[in-house]
This record gives C-alpha cells, structure tokens and sequence, in this order.
C-alpha cells in the first residue's frame, strides 16, 4: 500500500506521535515475550557514508524503545532493516543479493519484517524494481522521513500489506529521537542535511534533497547532552559542512559555529566532514588553528588533479586553487594531517588528466584517501556524457594510482613513530582482549597492549612501529 503522506505537525508534536506508536509497540513484543519466553531481534546494517551510520544509529534507538533486541545474526531476526546507499553501483547490487536470499528466508519464517531506506529508495527505477521482483519487502522508506519507523511499523501490522512511503522533498527536523550509538564516547551530530553542489557524477543531491541547516541552539544541545552521556569526541555532519548555516534565518558561518562548539565544557575532541574546498575559507582555517578540541586532520576530497576534468565534474575549483588551499591549511597548522577522496576514470579523463591527479597526491601527501573507480549513476549528467573510459584503462590506472598513493601514506604515518601522541581509546581487538584499539587527533589507527578500563579514554601512547594504515605503540 501507498502510505499517504499526512499534513505535517510541529517537530515537537511529531515526536510525541511517534513515541506513541513506540509504546503501543513496545507493549506488544512484551506480551510476544511473556508468552513465548524469548525477545523479539532486530538485525540492522547500514551501508555507505558516516551520514548513513549516524541514521541507523537512530533507528536502531527507536527499535530498541520498542523492546526489540540486537542480533548480528539475520538469520536469527525478526525484524531486518537495509539503511541504502547509492553512490556506487556495487552498494546498490549488494541490497538486490541481499533481497534475492531474503526471499527464501521469508517463507521460512512468514511473520519476520524485511524494512528498506536510504538513498536507494529515493529512486524511481528501485522502487519499480522493489514492487516487480521483491514483494516480500514489508517496509520501503527514504531519506527524509527515517523518524516515521514506528508509524510505519504500525501501518504495516495493520494492512497486512507492504507499504512505501517515499517524500520527494524534506520537511521538519525532528529533534530528540531515541539513538543508540556504536560508541559510548564518541558520536555523531548531524549539523545539516541535503547538499546544494550537483557535482556532476553525484546522485545525493537528488535523493537527499537540497541544503538546509539546522539550528546552532539545538546542535549544541544536543552535544551537551551526549557529553553530559559520556561523550568525549564528536563528528560533526553534513554532505558540505563548509556551507553550514547559509540557509537559517539568521545565517551563521561554519567558522564561527565551530569555535561555539569549542566552548562546551567537558568536550574534548571535535572532529568534522566533509569540507568542500569551494567553500574552505580563511576564517575556517583560522577556527581550526584557534580551536584546541578541534582535531588537526582535514577531510578535503579532491577527486581529480585536473582542472579540465574538475570543471566537468562540476565542483568550481582548480588544480591550482586545491594545491593553494592546501598550502595555506599546512601554513596554519603543520602537524596537520589530510584524507581525501578520488574518482580515477571518469568520462573523458586522458593520460595527462590522470598524470594530473597523481602530481596532486605526491604534492599533498595524504595519510589516508577513499579512492573510487567512476561508477555511472543513472540521473546524473555524467552518466550520459560522451567519452566512458573503457573498463581496462581505468582498472590499470587505479592500480598505478594505489602505488603511488600507498608509498606516501607511509612514509606519512612514519612521521609518528618515536613521538608520544594522545590517544581515544574506542575498543578492545576482536582478536585479542588484551590488546587496545584507539585514534590519534591525526585519526591514526593505534593498537597497544592495555586493559578495558582504559577504554573511553585519552591516554599517552609512545608509536613504535609502522604498519602503514595503522601503527603499534606502547601505553606511556
């Protein structure tokens, strides 16, 4: 069934509403328990960007207020939900498997619930697809109604139907939902939503609408209260935090937030993605150099080193504009390290593009990139542009990229061994208990020898030995 979308209610009371179906839900699968003997599960997984983690964190916040309990087991759930991504082709082909084993999984047990969201469901050709050869899928959202769950959940049991309740466009921001976070001391904040850029080869602008900020006063609360939780580190999101505020009634710029969230007492690291070098201002630079929470590692996708493929792609900035932007964050703050993202192949890209591409990696030396072979998004312009590089060229210049990138990351990650670095501790190894897992500010990856105790806590690590994307150190 088509789930119709109702006139929408103040944030607060819409909330309420949904705390309502929360608790009417909530006394059923305690009645299911009470009889049975056994608590109903819930597996959860949520792929693509941080922006997609910090959603599902929030469903499976409202899944657990309805007294379902985590499993990391699908075949052991009764209620399965795919939080969607699809910026590449591979995430998308990845649910389509999912869904195709599901399908014996549901005639084997009939009153489990298959849920789908996220970026993927925001798309026509999907949900065509959903309703032609996956009609065992109970429930299809998208991105901008995720705190409807519990409605949704409602009207499902109701119907005995599927029911899709897709918006093409967003509404309210409701606050205050319940979340359970994948860390006890570090979270994530998303500060906006949607994305204004329309780079060429990116579909999240259309399935995750157009910016729109939400308001300071409420993101600092919301920090407060994590922190007043136990939270030491947060990750403030958005698909171009370096537009953050432009859209509120009284406009605010990202710098001048960024020191506001520096103020919180008891916070002590504060990390932020992903900055777009369009909008990566000197004021910005200068917060970053000002703030002492703020981590010195800079997340600033650079995608191709050619200025000819860069206007194609559509993301207003030269070669020479990143290298100088680059020059100048070094300037500010050099112990600073920074990632990246990079698309090797993206239609019409030459020889000399990508020689471009590779002459930025060796100039910027990043400690860390995302790197991607183009994948064509149906809907966006790139997809139809003339000139797709042919499959063999570009998988042999990614891996010409990988060898000129891996060296660099390296010989980056070098420059701190011997040096005694702050670490957060996050989690003990899932292969040995006895060994720690944690972060540098320059979000290093640390493993050391130390207890459990320490875990959610900033201490003294000597770096002793390079294993390029992590390090070994020694508790100081």
């Amino acid at each position: 069934m088509e789930q119709k979308r109702t006139t929408a209610l103040p944030p607060e009371a819409e909330l309420e509403r949904q705390m309502e179906f929360i608790q009417q839900i909530r006394k059923e699968n305690e009645a299911y328990t009470a009889k049975t003997g056994r608590q109903k599960k819930f597996y959860s997984l949520a792929m693509g960007c941080q922006m997609n983690a910090h959603d599902s964190e929030k469903l499976e916040g409202m899944l657990d207020e309805m007294g379902y309990v985590r499993t990391d087991e699908e075949t052991d759930a009764d209620f399965i939900i795919y939080n969607t991504c699809c910026v590449r082709e591979n995430a998308e082909l990845k649910v389509y498997g999912k869904l195709g084993w599901l399908k014996h999984y549901k005639k084997e047990n009939p009153d489990a619930v298959v849920a789908l969201c996220g970026c993927m469901m925001q798309q026509d050709s999907v949900l065509q697809t959903i309703r032609q050869k996956y009609r065992h899928v109970d429930l299809v959202f998208g991105t901008f109604n995720l705190y409807k769950l519990p409605e949704l959940m409602k009207t499902r049991e109701e119907s005995k139907s599927t029911v899709f309740d897709i918006w093409q466009e967003h509404q309210e921001v409701v606050e205050d939902l319940p979340s359970i976070r994948h860390f006890p001391y570090k979270a994530s904040v998303n500060i906006m939503f949607g994305c204004n850029n329309f780079c060429s080869y990116c579909i999240v602008p259309y399935v995750r609408g157009r910016e729109r900020s939400r308001n300071p006063e409420d993101i600092l609360e919301e920090i407060k209260k994590l922190v007043a939780d136990g939270v030491k580190e947060v990750m403030l999101l958005g698909q171009n935090v370096n537009s953050y505020g432009k859209t509120l009634e009284n406009p605010i710029t990202f710098a001048q937030f960024l020191r506001q969230v520096n103020e919180i007492e008891g916070l002590e690291r504060i990390r932020f993605m992903t900055s777009h070098p369009k909008d990566m201002s000197d004021e910005l630079i200068a917060a970053m150099k000002d703030c002492d929470k703020v981590c010195k590692n800079l997340h600033l996708p650079f995608q191709s080193g050619s200025s000819e493929i860069l206007k194609k792609m559509n993301r207003h900035y030269t070669k020479e504009g990143y290298l100088e932007l680059v020059r100048k964050v070094k300037e500010a703050m050099p112990d600073i390290t920074l990632s990246t993202d990079i698309i090797v192949g993206f239609p019409g890209e030459t020889e000399e593009d990508f020689l471009e591409t590779l002459d930025v990696i060796r100039q910027v030396r990043y400690c860390t990139a995302f790197t991607f072979i183009y994948s064509k998004r149906t809907g966006t312009p790139a997809a139809t542009m003339e000139n797709q590089v042919p499959e063999d060229v570009v998988k042999e210049r990614f891996g010409r990229m990988l060898d000129v990138l891996n060296p660099i990351v390296h010989e980056v990650t070098q420059e701190q061994v011997g040096k005694v670095l702050p670490v957060l501790v996050e989690e003990c190894s899932k292969q040995d208990a006895g060994i720690l897992t944690g972060r540098t500010e320059q979000n290093t990856l640390v493993h050391f020898a130390g207890d459990a105790t320490l875990i959610g806590q900033i201490v003294p690590v000597k770096i002793t030995e390079n294993k390029t994307f992590y390090v070994i150190g020694e508790r100081m």
